[in-house]
């Protein structure tokens, strides 16, 4: 699969020379979307951007936070889900890269998936004065690699948060399991995964996390927080890793965890950087959620 790298993202990286020019795009038919809140209407005045980076679609300013089912053929269901979250510095989603991409590689192998397309940040609506604009704020908010980048988005997490309600409110429907219901984000969709996490409370929380190239800063985790699979490569430009103290901060709450640390892969490989063992991501996400056995359906269903 063709890396790709988002402008806002790695100004400062040498891996910015990699990638394509940002040019607009037609909005996507998304006739499966489903609004998290049916009632919220778009700002007068604003849309969504969409845009290509290469053969891939991201989309800027959304407003209106939809998740989209990407569900298995019934006859290799499993039972489990994953909610999705694409990254892009809560300015911009890699709609294609780390959503709809990812969404269909877990449907293949049995998991329900729902793509997450969470509110972002306000950019301005031209292409080339959003990747300007971006690009300043995430070298400002990247200043200091031993504090967190200073761009957030709490709706973000309120995002998460619905979208898990809605997904076990849906299981029926989906085959799902509401007990395995649980999320991977990459980045800002790391993060948005990590805050969900950390913010929610009990059964709002999603039932295991996948954590993929987001900052290896320490927090303060609960003991009843889900089990996650963390992943990043030790050369990633973004967030330069001296230490992976998230991944000891679930440890010390005695919560199950487990580290791929990739030589290489840089920031952004998504699915994974051909010629890397980062290739390896989301078999090996698959092998731990068979081995914590959340691809078997519980008796009776």
């Amino acid at each position: 699969m063709k890396r790709l790298v988002l402008l806002p993202l790695l100004l400062a990286s040498p891996a910015i020379a990699q990638m394509p020019t940002p040019v607009p795009a037609q909005a996507p038919a998304e006739p499966n979307a489903i609004p998290l809140y049916p009632d919220l209407k778009a700002p007068k005045g604003t849309t969504e951007n969409w845009v290509r980076f290469g053969d891939d679609l991201a989309v800027r300013n959304v407003t209106v936070p939809t998740i989209t089912p990407v569900l298995p053929d019934p006859a290799k269901a499993t039972g489990a889900a994953v909610i999705v979250a694409p990254g892009g510095a809560f300015m911009l989603l890699a709609m294609d890269h780390e959503g709809w991409n990812v969404a269909r590689w877990l449907a293949d192998h049995g998991i329900a998936a729902f793509v997450l397309k969470y509110r972002l940040n306000q950019t301005p609506a031209d292409t080339a004065e959003a990747s300007a604009y971006m690009g300043k704020r995430m070298a400002d908010s990247l200043r200091d690699p031993s504090v967190p980048p200073t761009i957030s988005e709490p709706r973000a997490t309120l995002d998460a948060l619905a979208a898990l309600k809605r997904v076990r409110a849906g299981a029926g429907e989906w085959g799902v399991d509401p007990q395995r219901v649980g999320m991977i984000g990459f980045s800002a969709g790391a993060m948005t995964t990590l805050n969900a996490t950390l913010e929610g409370k009990g059964t709002d929380r999603p039932s295991f996390i996948g954590y993929v190239y987001g900052p290896m800063l320490a927090r303060d985790v609960p003991a009843d927080a889900p089990p996650m699979f963390a992943a990043i490569a030790n050369d990633d430009s973004l967030f330069p890793n001296p230490s992976y103290a998230l991944v000891e901060s679930w440890r010390r709450a005695h919560v199950p965890v487990e580290l791929h640390a990739y030589e290489r892969g840089d920031h952004g490989f998504g699915m994974g950087k051909p010629g890397t063992t980062t290739m390896g991501l989301l078999p090996q996400f698959l092998s731990w959620m068979d081995m914590r056995g959340l691809l078997t359906p519980k008796a009776g269903q």
